[in-house]
């Protein structure tokens, strides 16, 4: 039986068997319990805030939105979030999945680590980037309550080093292509004109954030 978090579970369908399946063998025990996390978290987040969402694209986009980190599925030149999006439509177009539906998939792994756009467009686009914000980053966590958080985390363990083991997780699979790393363009600009001004760093966000470990 799935587990079942506040009226939330992991689809009971054979699309979702393959997911799980897929990734499960394809990515590491890290990223496989992270982006298990992230599913969980995200549905959660789209019934506090009313969302309407397809459970199976939201499970899929999850689920896929760091394949691109792995051996795999890492392309030479492509962002680590396209190459996740790649996989993700190609499993999709194999079953026969809409074209609509894997166009909302494939964007909502492109763009989330794209803060401030995602939570704008389809809901199954905007929860998958709350449900990374909140695993990683811890952004929302007061949004769920204790025993929301501890299910998550009893059923899909972040481990005693989560904050170092996914940031080195991050390098591992970007480190052969630091071009596609090139980034927000507006901060390039601030601190061009202004000598002063100090870059949010990501990392320390992990760190600093609410999760203890």
């Amino acid at each position: 039986m799935s587990l079942n978090i506040s009226g939330v579970t992991i689809p009971d369908s054979q699309l979702a068997r393959e997911i799980t399946e897929i990734v499960r063998d394809t990515a590491s025990p890290l990223l496989f319990h992270h982006s298990s996390r992230v599913y969980y978290f995200a549905a959660l987040a789209g019934l506090h805030r009313g969302l309407k969402f397809d459970a199976e694209l939201l499970y899929c986009g999850c689920m896929f939105h760091d394949m691109g980190l792995t051996h795999q599925h890492s392309s030479a030149c492509e962002r680590f979030e396209v190459d996740g999006a790649n996989a993700a439509r190609d499993f999709l177009k194999q079953r026969g999945i809409s074209q609509q539906d894997i166009d909302t998939v494939w964007t909502a792994i492109a763009l989330h680590t794209t803060p401030g756009i995602p939570q704008h467009m389809h809901p199954v686009v905007a929860l998958v980037t709350a449900g990374v914000e909140m695993d990683v980053l811890g952004l929302t966590y007061p949004e769920y309550s204790t025993a929301e958080r501890e299910a998550v985390v009893h059923a899909h363990p972040r481990g005693d080093n989560f904050k170092e083991d996914i940031i080195q997780a991050f390098y591992d699979g970007i480190k052969h292509k630091p071009d596609t790393t090139f980034g927000n363009v507006k901060a390039d600009v601030i601190a061009d004109k202004e000598p002063g001004f100090k870059r949010t760093n990501f990392c320390s966000i992990i760190r600093n954030s609410a999760w203890r470990a």
